[in-house]
């Protein structure tokens, strides 16, 4: 089976670089080892921002501007080619007692970012719901959140309308065909599938593929645990974070609150001191969430990498091999961005930011030398 293009992973990254790719004319395989949209991208609470961006690289910065600016075009596109609506909730975002608020307003004012500081009053009467006890606020208007499972559900739907589209689950990838010093295609526990170019988008798990090629990539899994309350439609209406711990509202009055950040392997299975955690998180921002009913409780695995630059362009020494992953806390913030920065590098089009911080190129430690 000879393909244009496979693209190995079916999260965020790898269904919105499949629909780019196939939308600029392109045959695309994607291959996930288990269904599409159920690992990280499914897991993590959807804000169309990161958590604290200023404490980011430009680099960071340029595909979360991009994104944010591209994300309700998105979604009104997929809304209108699936009837499955990502939900784009724009609420703006309050950060309650930072350590570095002079940080954040002063690259806010570099980068035209509309974030100000606002009294305490004022986040009382605009988030009635909120807890005592805090001393200060920055606020960002017109931050958004994108609810993750419709966005993946939406995307899943419009691939399935593509003809040149062929999703491929149940499909863990074993290994990479080569012939020479080019990658002509994978091996899989579906028998062999051959291709002129394969992009790496398996996130937490990339790296575990490219040691097949003796490459080592510094990226792997960070678990997140969220719980999920549900609410009156009106009891949260603006995201809020504090502590490193945020709570988010979907326009149906569930709330999220997340997240932890632990280094324990592929250990995905939700524990009780996380929860206990969580829930005095929840109640502490919003006290009246005491009396509500967690409805659900779950964990994901982040691709962590070294300060959350994600791997983006060919491998040198691999021609025909592509890299779209490493993306950490911000895969959804960047992933539309992120696609179309290898969209555009993989058909020579002119790249929508400059390439080279992402480039793999002299990031990753080739192990056979």
């Amino acid at each position: 089976m000879k393909q244009e293009t496979i693209i190995i992973g079916g999260g965020i990254i790898g269904l919105l670089s499949t629909y780019q790719l196939a939308n600029a004319g392109q045959r695309v395989v994607l291959l996930e080892s288990g269904e599409t949209g159920t690992e990280a991208s499914w897991a993590g609470g959807g804000i169309v921002s990161p958590l604290y961006p200023w404490r980011y690289s430009s680099a960071v910065t340029a595909l979360a501007h991009w994104s944010q600016d591209f994300y309700p075009q998105l979604g009104e596109r997929l809304l209108e080619e699936t009837g499955v609506d990502p939900e784009v909730h724009v609420t703006g975002l309050y950060w309650l007692d930072l350590h570095d608020e002079a940080e954040a307003l002063s690259w806010a004012e570099r980068y035209d970012r509309p974030l100000q500081s606002v009294s305490m009053e004022t986040v009382h009467q605009a988030v009635p719901s909120l807890g005592e006890g805090y001393e200060r606020a920055v606020y960002m208007q017109g931050v958004a959140n994108i609810r993750n499972p419709r966005l993946l559900q939406a995307l899943r739907a419009a691939l399935a309308r593509l003809p040149n589209v062929t999703v491929v689950e149940h499909c863990p990838v074993e290994g990479f065909l080569q012939d020479g010093s080019r990658i002509v295609g994978v091996r899989t526990a579906q028998g062999d599938m051959h291709a002129e170019q394969v992009v790496v988008a398996a996130g937490a798990w990339s790296a575990q593929l490219l040691a097949t090629l003796g490459l080592e990539i510094p990226v792997k899994p960070m678990k997140g645990q969220m719980i999920l309350f549900k609410c009156a439609e009106d009891f949260l209406p603006s995201m809020v974070l504090a502590k490193r711990r945020y709570a988010i509202p979907r326009r149906d009055g569930h709330i999220l609150v997340g997240s932890t950040l632990e280094d324990v392997g592929f250990d995905k299975t939700p524990t009780e001191d996380a929860l206990q955690s969580l829930r005095a998180t929840a109640i502490e921002l919003l006290p009246a969430l005491a009396n509500a009913q967690v409805v659900k409780h779950w964990a994901g695995l982040r691709p962590g990498s070294p300060d959350g630059v994600p791997y983006i362009g060919p491998v040198s020494g691999f021609d025909g091999l592509w890299l779209n992953c490493g993306h950490f806390r911000n895969g959804l913030v960047l992933a539309p961005a992120s696609c179309q920065l290898l969209a555009d590098l993989m058909l020579g089009r002119e790249p929508i930011v400059d390439p080279s911080p992402y480039a793999p190129a002299g990031r990753l430690a080739d192990q056979k030398g």
